[in-house]
């Protein structure tokens, strides 16, 4: 029996916590494109969206970094072009199979999946981060051994990058308030992906649940429930970038309802933040988010290893050095750097405190300007699009942006980004394929 259209996409958002269980949530997407890719070839010639050659110049960007692997930009530990080869291949790989997903999305027609069960898909993934959000603050040391990482050798499994991919924990413990403190990342590997996927994700999850016609009473209360739940371990994450974004989210929703003149729809939205807001601050979560704006432990190493990035970039404006550097020293001075007395001081790694500082380093300024050129025209061309598909993919795109201050991407992050290019795409073809039916109708 044939699979389904659209096969890959279930295994991929609905069946995630399988792959995070086994071990394999990192490779699962690269290993899933190749069907897709698959599907593609067969029906060829393939569509691609609008901007479309500007992510191609940005793919061929990466590729060319490997030139540089080998260079050694000033005030960075020596290394290799073979040392630095397997990252690289692993990044350029998720990234080609991102593409692949979204030209497969796009290229599916809606008898073969339509977009409100890929929202659909969305708004379950929203859930699982939901579960695994509040698993972790209920049992935050929850961890065990993957059948994978059985499979894999101790000399790789003792390294704590290989750790974070194939050995399933529900939470990172950080000393960020002072003292441990356990924030949710399950099903993802670090802390930072959990919260900006769930940004994402919730995005989608109000729009299959609460704003899709016509309107189900029973929907949005359910809707508003695991709204509701999600705050708890978004609270506790103590992650400020998202905070930040979802406010930034709700500011640019209201600004679109206003513009469209849409009164009722924006007043039920500010009630519902009052109420949000007033439930928050009776509630002890308003203890943790003072508590973390009160100890912005991490700013200092932030800021210079942007700027690091910002000067390695202008030393390598055109092409970047094709990966990420380890710095010399730390913060406070070159000379402080690891040992075996201090494990977590300095060498920190110039391109791991965002998106954007990455692919300054990594790949210029030139590399960088195409990939946000890429989500701003994305955002412009769909400006105009007033449905909730249209208003949550345009807010995607500049979330993407957005986010890339603070989180790195790849490779979850950088699905849903493309995903939402996708639904965009798919949406505006739809709109035009009405059109010239209702167009031939009159005729």
């Amino acid at each position: 029996m044939p699979l389904p259209p659209g096969w890959p996409l279930t295994a991929i958002f609905v069946f995630f916590p399988v792959w995070w269980a086994l071990g394999l949530s990192e490779f699962i997407l690269p290993i899933l494109a190749v069907p897709m890719a698959l599907h593609l070839l067969r029906r060829a010639p393939i569509k691609v969206p609008p901007g479309f050659g500007i992510w191609m110049l940005f793919l061929l960007w990466v590729v060319v970094g490997a030139v540089v692997l080998n260079v050694n930009p000033p005030d960075t530990l020596p290394g290799s072009a073979a040392s630095r080869s397997i990252a690289f291949t692993h990044r350029l790989v998720n990234y080609l199979a991102v593409t692949v997903a979204m030209l497969y999305i796009g290229n599916l027609s809606e008898r073969e999946l339509p977009r409100y069960r890929l929202i659909r898909m969305l708004g379950i993934f929203f859930m699982i981060t939901v579960a695994g959000g509040l698993l972790a603050i209920a049992r935050p040391t929850f961890e065990f051994t993957s059948p994978f990482e059985m499979l894999l050798p101790s000399s790789l499994t003792a390294n704590p990058y290989v750790q974070s991919l194939v050995h399933p924990a529900v939470a990172q413990i950080q000393d960020v308030l002072g003292f441990d403190a356990p924030r949710p990342k399950a099903p993802f590997d670090y802390t930072n992906t959990w919260g900006n996927n769930l940004s994402i994700l919730g995005i989608w999850f109000v729009v299959g649940w609460w704003a899709r016609r016509p309107v189900n009473p029973r929907s949005r209360l359910f809707a508003a429930a695991v709204v509701l739940a999600a705050v708890i371990p978004a609270v506790y994450s103590l992650n400020r970038g998202m905070w930040i974004g979802v406010g930034l989210s709700l500011g640019y929703v209201a600004l679109r309802l206003a513009a469209r003149g849409r009164v009722a729809v924006l007043g039920a939205l500010a009630v519902a933040v009052a109420v949000g807001l007033l439930i928050f601050a009776v509630s002890p979560l308003h203890t943790v988010v003072e508590e973390r704006l009160e100890n912005p432990r991490s700013n200092e190493i932030r800021a210079t290893l942007s700027i690091q990035a910002v000067q390695h970039a202008a030393d390598s404006p055109i092409i970047g050095y094709g990966s990420t550097r380890t710095a010399l020293g730390s913060n406070e001075s070159i000379a402080i750097g690891r040992s075996s007395s201090c494990p977590q001081c300095g060498n920190f790694t110039i391109g791991s405190n965002g998106h954007l500082w990455f692919l300054l380093i990594a790949n210029g300024f030139v590399g960088a300007a195409l990939y946000v050129l890429f989500f701003l025209g994305v955002a412009w061309r769909y400006r105009r699009d007033v449905t909730p598909i249209g208003i949550a993919g345009t807010l995607v795109a500049l979330l993407a942006l957005f986010y890339g201050l603070f989180y790195n991407a790849l490779v979850t992050p950088l699905l849903l980004y493309l995903t939402s290019v996708a639904l965009l795409w798919r949406n505006e073809t739809h709109r035009r394929e009405e059109e010239a039916r209702e167009g031939g109708g009159a005729a």
